[in-house]
């Protein structure tokens, strides 16, 4: 990285100051510090999505799709493993960090006056980098829900949702329902919606929310795609799909058994964009393996690191181990935030572990991170096998002597500190 590592520092930190004080929900500050940059975000195709888990493998997925086709495809992601530039990716290069100083330095006058958050700033400085390196399609994610998220000041070419589970309850709401017409929101008059859903009740939720909207068209990607005989191993997930006029036998080489929902849906999310973008099943096929995802079942020697950092995203997770049957013993260094469901994660990775090795993440934020204390209660009451290690590298090292798999996970904080100290780079090389 070429750059002033005195000063990207200095910016960094200005950025990340700005995620005290809580969420601040709205798109008004967003669209007037882009408004100051002649409005980035409509220069540049977007595809949107969002969804309570999937969306880093179908964003992962779709860009190595279209790359394979020639396009220069940039990536906007959330959160970050080990170092910020992963969020904004142009191709195949991570931003500078010059690039990040010098958005700081011109911006920050209006992010101050408008008192712009972390994400919105961020948010801005993708869609300019963006423009900049003009791309041919920018891959958005949303950061939380959808209708008041920073991200829905695009104009995309198709929007999708690819689930919908609980988590941020505290600003979405209590039920699947409430989340689910929160995720919504991303959808827009006169463009394609898809949605990847699969609980039939709340995908029809969503569906009703799309035309709502005025969504040019509605595609519920469990009744278009049929996905049949399904395997699922150690270096991938195989499957034979039937959708968009085609019957495949594809391989992605992202391991679990809801990789084949994924891919599906985002086949028919790239399809719905419109000629340019969609991907037939059998040149998919011949491309799938240029996938390369940090952090989801992903295996570094005897590390196995997953940011599953919810109960949907840990039973997902438990369900892969159980297929994959890692190389035994396996030991689980586990940390996830006080305000996840963090007793269901517990309870679905119970029997895929040996012993658990309950620890703190050095960057889980002070008033997020758990009490080792409550939750040992919580392991002890339930029968859990478990270690209390505070000491993040205790927990990593001499803590899993002796274990064939060590499984690193609960939440990004957990996964991406580990990749740091054991010095896994999730950048692309």
């Amino acid at each position: 990285m070429d750059v002033d590592l005195t000063e990207y520092q200095a910016a960094l930190q200005y950025l990340f100051a700005r995620t005290t004080g809580g969420y601040k929900f709205g798109l008004e500050r967003t669209l007037a510090l882009l408004a100051a940059m002649d409005d980035p975000h409509l220069a540049v195709p977007v595809l949107h999505v969002a969804g309570t888990n999937g969306k880093g493998s179908v964003v992962a997925t779709a860009a190595a799709l279209l790359a394979a086709r020639g396009l220069r495809v940039g990536r906007y992601t959330s959160p970050h493993l080990v170092d910020f530039r992963e969020r904004i990716v142009a191709g195949d290069a991570p931003i500078s960090g010059d690039r990040v100083t010098a958005f700081v330095r011109r911006w920050t006058p209006l992010v101050e006056e408008l008192g712009a958050t972390f994400f919105e700033a961020t948010t801005a400085l993708a869609f300019e980098y963006f423009r900049e390196q003009g791309v041919d399609l920018a891959l958005i994610e949303t950061g939380l829900g959808g209708r008041l998220d920073t991200t829905n000041v695009v104009v995309p070419a198709a929007a999708g949702v690819v689930s919908i589970g609980f988590d941020h309850m505290e600003y979405l709401g209590n039920t699947l329902e409430e989340i689910a017409a929160e995720k919504a929101g991303i959808f827009k008059p006169g463009r394609p919606a898809v949605i990847g859903e699969p609980d039939p009740r709340i995908r029809a939720l969503l569906a009703e929310r799309a035309r709502a909207a005025g969504a040019s068209e509605v595609r519920v990607v469990a009744e278009r795609m049929r996905i049949e005989g399904l395997a699922v191993d150690d270096r991938g997930t195989e499957f034979t799909l039937t959708g968009l006029g085609d019957t495949r036998r594809l391989r992605t080489p992202l391991t679990g058994v809801h990789q084949a929902p994924n891919l599906a849906f985002t086949l028919d999310w790239l399809d719905a964009a419109g000629p340019r973008y969609a991907v037939p099943l059998a040149e998919a096929g011949a491309h799938l393996q240029g996938i390369a995802i940090p952090g989801r079942f992903q295996r570094i020697g005897r590390y196995l690191f997953d940011v599953a950092h919810n109960a949907a995203g840990a039973r997902v997770l438990a369900e892969t181990l159980r297929r994959v049957q890692p190389a035994q013993p396996v030991v689980a260094v586990v940390c996830a935030l006080r305000d996840k469901e963090w007793p269901e994660m517990l309870l679905a990775l119970r029997d895929r572990a040996e012993r658990f090795v309950l620890t703190n993440a050095p960057t889980a934020p002070e008033s997020r991170a758990w009490e080792l204390a409550e939750v040992a209660t919580f392991a002890l009451r339930e029968g859990i096998p478990h270690l209390v290690e505070p000491d993040f590298d205790r927990a990593l090292g001499e803590m899993t002597a002796g274990a064939a798999t060590v499984l690193v996970t609960g939440s990004f904080h957990t996964v991406g500190d580990a990749m740091a100290r054991l010095h896994v780079s999730p950048l692309p090389q």
